[in-house]
């Protein structure tokens, strides 16, 4: 009788319900075996975005393990593992900010110092890439893995490397870990024919801007009262993702006189079952154009308000997905360019192989390689202390006197006043500081 294969253990910490996201499906995707074969611990960094019971289950990916840490906790969590009886483990996916990459990178070869095996340490990005592209990427570099969503990327991330004479062996090309879903088929549209609108929380960012695009989306329900619009929503008022919302479109259409058409509606849920009754995808730049484009979905990146990096759709030029809500009102259907869609990243057939391969090639060696991030405090003696110290940590990854290191799970008590910080940190961001910001513009 055969022997049963040996479970990969694989720990991801991510800091938003996005990331938590990402790096599960990542991690699932590029870690040894099918998923049956893994054993998924979850950590969620402890923060502003720490994601809700109910985004969790919005994502849909089930962990083995889940719970909310620190930096120092889950530091000391990867430190103890391996040790004592304990499973080590074999992947480590960090999907964080690059702040709290960085730091952790610094912390991990802090904490695995000394050892001749640890577990490979991949990270990334959950979607497009068009802001901050050498800082996010420096900010990365030391994992064995960072993984570029596309060709396009793959390539922009090694000429950053090399053009600072960091090692770029590390750029690995893959996919975006959620592209999945049933081809569109025209000859079969929904009924009703549906045009669904992916929000963003933080682009554009202006309230004219965001009423604009609300009635927009009003004038095309009215228009057209034969056709459904949904405006899909990341997270509910109070909850936050990735990115701060000042101003969510559900405080927007409360004031719309009337009310939306009976036609028009908000949604929340999985994207990809929101986009297996959608028919056209509209959106400013959210990577669900991305999911829409690989399910064959007419899409519609919108230049109402510029092609702009500021609203991060100039990365969709070239691809024939432009277009205006007056375009859109009149019937017209995007194209995308198939040379621009082979550079994307939107087909996942093979798009893991190199990952995988590149996790299997450190795994086999006999003396793991020590991590070796770009910035030190040699190469940035002004930058990177700073950036491990929001995570209590000294510039050589160490944790810092007073550090929390408790990583038990908090009490009843503390779990209510860190709710209620959090509330009030939300309160903060989407009612007082839209006031403060307008009494100045006076």
């Amino acid at each position: 009788m055969p022997s049963k294969r040996k479970k990969q253990r694989v720990a991801v910490l991510a800091d938003s319900d996005t990331r938590w996201k990402w790096g599960s499906l990542t991690a699932s995707r590029i870690a040894e075996g099918d998923r049956q074969d893994i054993r998924l611990d979850g950590y969620l960094l402890r923060g502003r975005a720490t994601p809700t019971p109910r985004q969790l289950a919005e994502v849909g990916v089930r962990a083995d393990t889940l719970r909310e840490v620190t930096a120092v906790e889950f530091l000391r969590s990867m430190g103890d593992a391996g040790r004592g009886g304990d499973e080590p483990y074999d992947l480590v996916v960090l999907a964080l900010v690059g702040g709290a990459v960085q730091a952790l990178l610094h912390g991990l070869g802090h904490a695995w110092r000394g050892r001749e095996h640890r577990p490979v340490v991949a990270t990334g990005y959950v979607g497009v890439v068009y802001e901050k592209l050498a800082d996010g990427l420096l900010l990365r570099h030391g994992a064995d893995l960072v993984l570029a969503n596309s060709r396009q990327d793959a390539e922009r991330f090694r000429a950053v490397y090399e053009g600072v004479g960091a090692d770029a062996g590390s750029v690995v090309e893959c996919a975006l870990p959620f592209l999945g879903g049933e081809p569109y088929a025209p000859e079969k549209p929904n009924d009703p024919y549906t045009v669904t609108f992916a929000a963003q929380p933080s682009v554009p960012e202006s309230r004219k801007d965001r009423s604009y695009l609300l009635d927009r989306m009003v004038s095309h329900a009215r228009k057209h009262p034969e056709r459904e619009v949904l405006i899909k929503l990341r997270s509910r008022p109070g909850e936050h993702t990735t990115h701060i919302e000042e101003l969510p479109y559900q405080k927007l259409a409360q004031k719309i006189p009337g009310g939306l058409p009976p036609n028009c509606r908000l949604v929340y849920g999985h994207m990809g079952e929101v986009l297996d009754r959608t028919d056209l995808l509209v959106t400013v730049s959210s990577t669900a154009a991305l999911e829409s484009l690989h399910r064959a979905i007419p899409t519609a990146v919108l230049t109402d308000l510029g092609v702009r990096e500021a609203l991060g759709n100039h990365h969709f030029v070239g691809s024939g997905c432009l277009a205006s809500w007056d375009q859109l009102d009149a019937g017209h259907v995007p194209a995308p360019d198939a040379r621009w869609l082979a550079r994307q990243g939107v087909t996942v057939e093979g798009a893991y192989d190199a990952a995988r391969a590149r996790v299997a090639e450190l795994a086999a060696l006999d003396r793991m390689p020590r991590l070796d991030p770009y910035y030190t405090p040699v190469t940035a003696p002004g930058y990177q202390p700073g950036v491990l110290a929001r995570h209590h940590l000294g510039p050589d990854g160490a944790p810092l006197p007073g550090a929390p290191v408790d990583a038990k799970e908090p009490g009843p008590v503390r779990q209510v006043v860190r709710q209620a910080a959090r509330g009030a940190y939300r309160h903060g961001v989407q009612r007082v500081a839209p006031v403060i910001r307008r009494m100045g513009e006076l």
